[in-house]
């Protein structure tokens, strides 16, 4: 062999190990790409929720090898694997990312590269290996939560002294950002991180645990009649999440895409026939209901949009915006007639008001600013929260309006006249509210996790749930009530329960403490007699 062809040996097995070197794979190209764009709803956990992952999980290389129903991966095959064809499809329905842009074409180019040189593993980072093997199976550390289920005194004699509290596992909670009732008020949604749970108010009780949702739930609402419940949400700077569910078996109508951040709120059309969001990517959307089309894009804002509501005859519908205004949007036509100006921060708030369609927004300036909706011109201020104001809400009649506040409190207004009637203090900052169409109770979710429901003429707590995963159908839960409770199955034996701060000695004392009949009596506004224990 000559020199010459001894060097081009060598020159030619350097290049084809830096071609070699060069092939990508899972861990170092692959999986960062699966992770920002497709493991939010295609994740082992997400299996069982068909109308999430479809059955497919990629956040594992050897679940995406074991495929589901139809092959992701198939080695040196690229068009024969899900996990590219899905992603150049030119099917809107099965395209992936579903309903969102799709990726860039440096990353498909990638990932079809790595199906075609063999799909390869790679290195696993050292964190990884850090984490793999026994911390993948060790229990996840719980921090104790605190229920006070009683604050007042028992009557002279009772063998039971206040305040009364149970203690759970449970923590740290997640906090409750969207809260609703329906419109005859026998069900209050609630919604959290990855879940809604619907209260049936008539036995305190769930009526449906929703898990199917994608991230963050920061905005639900039913229908004017009742039947569908929209919920918002989905995962910050990757996609917006807006889901509709039937009222009636609960089941999924439709999942309407296109905002490429979360949402951060929605409003119905006094009719049905519309739905508008809006989102951190700093649109507002108009969608038709019937054909759950998107009608137009609304794009006014320079940054955020927080807030939006409708208006009472449903002909055009008003915002709040990180930019420190809020607008006024034609609902025919999709464009602006007036801008809410001269606030110094953030608009976080807005609705309007029943019957007059007066504007009211407020934010972390925490001043409650009334608008004329006509001439975009702000005709009072009136005292607001001590921190921010994340939601207002009127009742029905549009006699009543309520601001839920960071200083963790709920504020009662006079809608006439602006002037501040009560405020009841949660304990934690309120981040949601809604009234009851009758006007007679409301409901606050706050960052404690817990969701309060208070009689509105007094601001009297009437009840407190909470909700969350667990080994019972529809996770546990719990409902108490001026010291009467009700739980999920199994879950009052589990919890340690203190009179006065004092554990309790003896769990019998407990029996005439434990009466769902009384928590939803509660619940109906009525006041509870006083416990009964056996002498």
């Amino acid at each position: 062999m000559t020199l010459r062809s001894l060097v081009s040996l060598v020159l030619l097995f350097m290049l084809q190990r830096e071609a070699r070197a060069a092939d990508p794979t899972y861990w170092q190209d692959v999986r960062p790409i699966l992770r920002k764009h497709c493991t939010v709803c295609h994740s082992e956990r997400k299996l069982p929720e068909l109308d999430v992952s479809a059955g497919l999980a990629l956040d594992k290389l050897e679940l995406i090898r074991k495929g589901g129903k139809k092959a992701v991966l198939v080695t040196g095959k690229p068009d024969d694997s899900l996990i590219v064809t899905l992603l150049t499809s030119k099917d809107k329905k099965r395209a992936m990312p579903l309903d969102a842009d799709p990726l860039p074409a440096a990353d498909v180019a990638l990932i079809r590269k790595w199906v075609e040189t063999g799909a390869a593993e790679g290195i696993k980072p050292k964190e990884e290996e850090a984490s793999a093997g026994p911390a993948i199976t060790a229990k996840v550390r719980k921090l104790p939560v605190s229920f006070i289920t009683r604050t007042a005194a028992l009557p002279k004699g009772s063998p039971l002294a206040a305040p009364i509290s149970a203690s759970l596992q449970v923590g740290p909670l997640p906090p409750v950002a969207a809260v609703g009732f329906s419109p005859d008020g026998q069900l209050l949604a609630t919604g959290t991180y990855g879940r809604v749970t619907v209260w049936d108010l008539s036995t305190a009780k769930p009526a449906k645990v929703l898990t199917n949702v994608l991230g963050a739930v920061n905005d639900l609402k039913f229908s004017p009649d009742g039947s569908k419940l929209a919920v918002a949400g989905g995962q910050p700077s990757a996609r917006g999440d807006l889901r509709i569910f039937d009222t009636k078996q609960w089941k999924l109508l439709a999942s309407l895409g296109g905002h490429l951040d979360t949402v951060s709120c929605i409003s119905w059309s006094p009719d049905g026939s519309k739905l508008v969001s809006a989102s951190f990517d700093k649109t507002v959307r108009l969608w038709d209901m019937k054909t759950n089309a998107v009608l137009y894009t609304f794009t006014g804002h320079s940054d955020f949009v927080y807030a939006v509501a409708f208006s009472s005859k449903g002909d055009w519908y008003a915002t709040a915006s990180k930019d420190r205004t809020g607008r006024v949007v034609d609902v025919a036509t999709g464009k602006s007639t007036g801008t809410f100006s001269g606030m110094e921060q953030e608009v976080l708030a807005v609705a309007v008001r029943p019957q007059t369609g007066q504007v009211v927004t407020s934010g972390f300036e925490t001043a409650v600013s009334w608008w004329d909706a006509k001439t975009a011109e702000r005709s009072k201020k009136t005292g607001g929260p001590g921190v921010a104001s994340h939601e207002i809400a009127f009742d029905s009649k549009g006699a009543l309006m309520v601001v839920a506040g960071g200083d963790g409190t709920l504020r009662t207004y006079d809608a006439a006249s602006g002037n501040a009637l009560k405020a009841a203090s949660t304990g934690s900052p309120v981040f949601a509210v809604a009234i009851d169409a009758d006007g007679k109770r409301m409901v606050s979710g706050s960052a404690d996790g817990l969701v309060k429901l208070w009689d509105v003429a007094d601001a009297r707590l009437l009840a407190t749930f909470w909700s969350g995963p667990g080994s019972s159908d529809g996770g546990d839960w719990m409902a108490f009530a001026d010291g009467y409770f009700s739980a999920s199955e199994g879950l009052a034996a589990k919890a340690a329960w203190k009179g006065d701060g004092k554990p309790l000695a003896d769990a019998k004392l407990l029996t005439p403490l434990a009466d769902s009949d009384k928590v939803a009596k509660a619940c109906r506004g009525e006041k509870l007699p006083e416990p009964v224990f056996p002498k």
